[in-house]
């Protein structure tokens, strides 16, 4: 599912707080979709939960 692949993406060194996209972050992007389990894992990543644009 979406939380194994965000696994791999961090795994390989996907960086948490690039911003672009509809949602801005991938921590927005999956708090406005309800994915509780994935914005738990990106907050244990370091995520940041301060965005200036929202």
């Amino acid at each position: 599912g979406y939380t194994e692949i965000v696994q791999l993406l961090l795994k390989e060194g996907a960086d948490v707080n690039m911003q672009g996209g509809r949602y801005g972050n991938a921590l927005q992007a999956a708090s406005a979709r309800g994915h509780t389990e994935i914005v738990q894992l990106l907050l244990r990543k370091g995520a940041c939960s301060y965005s200036p644009e929202y």
